[in-house]
């Protein structure tokens, strides 16, 4: 079920035991996801994902691989949120649930990470500023992706293309 339409905003979908969070401005396109299971991750589908295509467990080993967090997942049953480790998901683990909520408001002195993705861009995440050429972008609770392979036609931004220009680095 997609609850959010909007490009910009972020998107809930349920199976009615989870709900999986993506979040579209954190997506690098790392293509984890629908390399996984494709029978509900499906970018090519409207919407693009389908809870319905395989268990819940699947669903939420395939979400907890998502290397930027864009993709997210919490218990409907908030009782289950709270007792993670039992029953027959004891393997798996409770994927950040400050991810579900929108920030409050930035904080000072948060460290800002810098990740370096194989084959793909850099992903900062934080409270930072971006200086590039003659332009300057405020990032505030937030992540970007900057290109490595040269190719993005949104300089200094990922766009994908390294994926299609089978980028190595």
């Amino acid at each position: 079920m997609e609850k959010n339409r909007s490009v910009s905003d972020d998107r809930e979908y349920t199976n009615g035991e989870i709900t999986v969070y993506w979040k579209p401005g954190a997506c690098v396109h790392a293509s984890y996801c629908y390399r996984e299971l494709i029978e509900v991750f499906d970018p090519g589908r409207r919407p693009w994902v389908d809870m319905q295509g395989a268990s819940t467990q699947k669903i939420i080993e395939t979400v907890n691989m998502c290397p930027t967090e864009a993709l997210s997942w919490k218990w409907n049953d908030e009782g289950k949120n709270a007792d993670v480790g039992s029953d027959q998901y004891n393997h798996v683990k409770f994927r950040r649930p400050e991810l579900m909520e929108k920030p409050a408001s930035s904080q000072e002195g948060t460290p800002v990470s810098v990740k370096v993705m194989r084959d793909g861009p850099i992903i900062i995440k934080g409270n930072f500023s971006l200086k590039y050429g003659d332009n300057e972008k405020e990032i505030q609770d937030s992540l970007i992706s900057i290109c490595r392979c040269g190719s993005s036609e949104h300089q200094p931004f990922c766009d994908g293309t390294h994926r299609k220009k089978g980028f190595i680095g």
